[in-house]
């Protein structure tokens, strides 16, 4: 045996013997998720939203008239995640139960230091507007060549981990029909 692979061997023993003299086991771990059984709560499931893996989750909420979330795992039953979360997932909770959660729509006018609090109609009525007048401005019916395009390249669109299939079908064939071709998703990015 040559001194360096004596020197490997060495590593690799005294490796297992100091994590084999700890009680850590190098085996994978099965998740487990706590599955509160409780008569008092509706259990329904659900898909986190934080990025584009799509764990499943187990979300339970109080029958008690105020269907708040009372508790949020992992669902053991789900082929993707099978009961385990990333530390974002664990903590999905505080999405809905925060009382710092924003409720209404925040508009920052330019320049400015302040957030103000402005009413659904408002904020819709000016991303419908901004959004035909960059269409406007920037949509080509032909291209240099002379062939037609039909497309606006003032506006691009990354969609969300949070939408399933279908959502993802209805919400491309909108970007389409406005024109875009500047359509990503964030599964792809």
């Amino acid at each position: 045996m040559k001194r360096r692979a004596f020197l490997k061997f060495s590593a690799m023993a005294g490796t297992v013997m100091a994590l084999g003299g700890l009680g850590i086991s190098l085996k994978p771990t099965m998740a487990r998720a706590q599955l509160l059984k409780l008569r008092w709560a509706k259990e329904t499931t659900s898909i986190c939203c934080y990025c584009a893996v799509g764990c499943g989750l187990l979300v339970h909420t109080a029958k008690d008239g105020q269907n708040r979330a009372i508790n949020v795992e992992g669902n053991p039953d789900h082929p993707i995640n099978e009961g385990s979360l990333c530390a974002k997932g664990a903590s999905i909770w505080q999405l809905t139960e925060n009382d710092s959660r924003v409720l209404q729509p925040m508009y920052r006018a330019p320049f400015s230091d302040k957030w103000e609090a402005v009413s659904w109609d408002w904020a819709l009525d000016q991303i419908a507007d901004r959004v035909k007048k960059t269409r406007d401005a920037t949509f080509s019916l032909k291209n240099a060549k002379g062939e037609v395009v039909n497309r606006c390249d003032g506006i691009a669109n990354v969609g969300s981990a949070a939408m399933d299939n279908e959502e993802c079908w209805v919400y491309q064939a909108f970007l389409r029909s406005l024109g875009l071709v500047w359509i990503e998703h964030q599964a792809r990015i």
